[in-house]
C-alpha cells in the first residue's frame, strides 16, 4: 500500500492540490486545497451530507487539515464543519459578522488563512449577505467567490441581508479587480461548469458583464422574483451554529464503527475486526487454493470465491454481522458491494486486507474452517 504522502507527492505534479467536489443534491460545489510538502490543507464550503465522502478523501492522502471555511452562512445547505472540527480538530472560519456561534476562526476583509507554505486572502465580499467572503490564492490564480459571483450569473440579493447596489460593488471591487487570468470557483452551479475567470465574467456574465454599469445590475436583480430556498428553515439556523447538531454526531450504525472510502464503500480497521473476530461472519472471497496456501485464512474464515459470490449468497446470513477480506482489499471491495446491493445490512470491507493484517502484527491467519 502507498503512503498517503507519496500520494500527495504524485497528485498533479505541483506543490499545490485542488480537489473540486459536488453534492448534487443542492449543487454545491466544495473545494480542498493542500499545500502538498507540508501536507496542511484547507476545505471551503463542506457539505453535511458529504462529510464522510471529504473525510475519506482527507485519510486517503494524508491531509492534515488546518480550517474549514465558509464563503457564508448558507441557505441551502448545512456546512459540514463542525463534523469536520470534531473529527479532525481543524478551526472553523466564517465571517465574524455572520454572529455565528462556535466559529474559531471568525473573519474579516485582509485577513490571510495559511495552511503550510501557501495561504489564502479573505476579500469581503456583501451584498447576497452581509457576511459573504472571497478567498483569493496567494498568487492570484484563483478565488473562491461563494455565492458572490456565479458563472454568468451571482447570488440573488433580496434576503438575508442582501442588497444590489452593495453585490455590485463587491464583485466589481474585490473580484473582477483581479487578474484576467484568475480562475473563479463558485459555491454553486446547477448547469454542469465548474470554473470560470475573471476575464470571461467581466466580458459575459448577464448580469453586469459586457459593460452592464449598476443601474442595470440593481433593476436586474430587483426584477428576479425568487421564491426562498426550500430548505432555509432548516438550513440558516443550522449554520448559524456552524453545523453543530442538536445531537452531536453524524449516525454511526451499531454493529461497528464504520469508516468509508472516498468511492463510498464501507470498511472496517483491521484492530477492530480482529478484537471481534467471535462476533462476525468473516468472508474470504479470494481463490480456493489461495485461501489454502501459505498466506493462510483468517481466524474462522468461509471461503466463496468472489466469481462464485452471485450464485452462493444462500450460504450467507443476510442480518449477520460481515467482514470480507481478500489479499490487499481491491476484490473484496467488489464483494462488498454485491453484497449491499444484495439487501445486507450490515457488511464492511477490511481495510487493506490480509497485507495489512500481516503489517499490523494482527493474530496469524490459521487453517480454513469447513
Amino acid at each position: 500500500m502507498v503512503a498517503a504522502p507519496l500520494l500527495l507527492s504524485a497528485a498533479g505534479g505541483t506543490s499545490l492540490l485542488l480537489r473540486q467536489l459536488f453534492d448534487a443534491e443542492t449543487g454545491t460545489f466544495t473545494y480542498l486545497l493542500v499545500d502538498v510538502p507540508s501536507t496542511k490543507g484547507v476545505l471551503i464550503d463542506p457539505v453535511f451530507e458529504r462529510h464522510e465522502r471529504d473525510l475519506a478523501l482527507l485519510r486517503e492522502l494524508g491531509v492534515h487539515l488546518v480550517a474549514c471555511l465558509d464563503t457564508h452562512a448558507h441557505a441551502d445547505h448545512v456546512t459540514g464543519s463542525w463534523l469536520m472540527h470534531e473529527a479532525t480538530g481543524s478551526d472553523i472560519g466564517l465571517a465574524t459578522v455572520a454572529r455565528a456561534v462556535h466559529v474559531t476562526l471568525p473573519l474579516g476583509h485582509g485577513d490571510r488563512v495559511a495552511f503550510g507554505a501557501r495561504a489564502l486572502e479573505v476579500r469581503a465580499t456583501p451584498g447576497h449577505t452581509d457576511g459573504c467572503l472571497t478567498y483569493v490564492l496567494d498568487d492570484l490564480s484563483a478565488a473562491f467567490t461563494g455565492d458572490a459571483l456565479l458563472i454568468r450569473g451571482c447570488g440573488r440579493s433580496d434576503f438575508q441581508q442582501g442588497d444590489a447596489r452593495t453585490l455590485y460593488r463587491s464583485i466589481t471591487e474585490q473580484i473582477l479587480s483581479l487578474p484576467d487570468q484568475c480562475l473563479l470557483y463558485p459555491g454553486h452551479d446547477y448547469s454542469g461548469r465548474q470554473v470560470t475567470s475573471v476575464a470571461e465574467e467581466r466580458a459575459l456574465n448577464a448580469r453586469l458583464g459586457g459593460g452592464a454599469d449598476e443601474r442595470d445590475f440593481v433593476i436586474h436583480m430587483d426584477s428576479l422574483k425568487l421564491p426562498h430556498p426550500h430548505r432555509i428553515a432548516q438550513a440558516l439556523p443550522a449554520n448559524l451554529r456552524s453545523g453543530r447538531p442538536r445531537i452531536d454526531g453524524p449516525d454511526q450504525p451499531a454493529w461497528a464503527p464504520l469508516k468509508r472510502s472516498y468511492s463510498g464503500l464501507p470498511e472496517l480497521e483491521p484492530e477492530w475486526v480482529a478484537d471481534h473476530l467471535a462476533e462476525l461472519t468473516i468472508l474470504d472471497v479470494r481463490n480456493a487454493d489461495e485461501a489454502k496456501g501459505p498466506d493462510g485464512a483468517l481466524p474462522g474464515s468461509r471461503n466463496i470465491p468472489l466469481p462464485e459470490l452471485a450464485e452462493h449468497l444462500d450460504r450467507l446470513d443476510p442480518e449477520a454481522a460481515t467482514v470480507v477480506f481478500c489479499h490487499a482489499g481491491s476484490r473484496s471491495a467488489l464483494a462488498t458491494q454485491q453484497l449491499v446491493k444484495a439487501g445486507f445490512k450490515k457488511v464492511a470491507n477490511l481495510r487493506g486486507g490480509l497485507q495489512d493484517w500481516y503489517r499490523k502484527g494482527l493474530p496469524m491467519p490459521e487453517p480454513l474452517s469447513v
